[in-house]
């Protein structure tokens, strides 16, 4: 894969064109997951079972035993307001990764999850909030970062025009990680992918 290959993908990402996208999509399971609601429960059961090795995702996941509370970053508010008064939901950020920032004395983490969103990023916007995810984690816990996300297969990234994102090359996805002072402690594929879909 060439240079030129990975910087034409991540120059045609555009964030306007991204969030326009998001803002025609229901706000349901089936509007998130582009009408295969039926992957929800593969992908709830297979981030469970990595997660004994270590909206839709706090709900069903992270508040579901995992974590006391969650914070949320969704730039698209209509995905966030269902969120409103949940118990254990606490910030939502309605903003992009790349506007979010750890503010002086705020919260430590434990946990970082991150999921099919980082495809609108850039590599460079990417390696940033990364960096901003570290410098949020608990380390005296042990926290930790998952990003769990679509891999491209074709061996370079693959840009969507129809949501303005990139699914990266699962290479170039570990490249970054170190780039963003990641340890890569675990890896995990999720084998259930229905036919005609991505690799996670």
């Amino acid at each position: 894969m060439s240079n030129q290959d990975q910087q034409s993908a991540d120059a045609l990402i555009n964030t306007t064109d991204g969030l326009a996208y998001w803002e025609s999509i229901a706000p349901d399971v089936n509007g998130m997951l582009g009408g295969f609601p039926h992957i929800s429960k593969v992908d709830i059961q297979g981030s469970k079972n990595f997660l004994a090795k270590l909206g839709r995702v706090t709900t069903g996941l992270l508040l579901d035993g995992i974590a006391q509370q969650v914070d949320v970053i969704e730039p698209i508010q209509k995905f966030t307001d269902e969120l409103k008064g949940k118990t254990g939901v606490g910030k939502v950020w309605n903003m992009g990764l790349e506007q979010w920032e750890m503010q002086d004395g705020g919260e430590r983490y434990d946990l970082i999850w991150i999921q099919w969103c980082v495809g609108h990023l850039t590599d460079h916007q990417l390696v940033s909030f990364l960096e901003r995810c570290k410098a949020a984690l608990d380390v005296g816990k042990g926290g930790f970062i998952v990003v769990k996300e679509n891999n491209s297969t074709s061996g370079k990234d693959d840009f969507d025009e129809v949501d303005s994102s990139v699914t990266r090359y699962v290479c170039v996805c570990f490249f970054l990680g170190g780039g963003g002072g990641g340890s890569g402690r675990d890896v995990a594929a999720n084998r259930r992918t229905p036919q005609g879909g991505r690799d996670v």
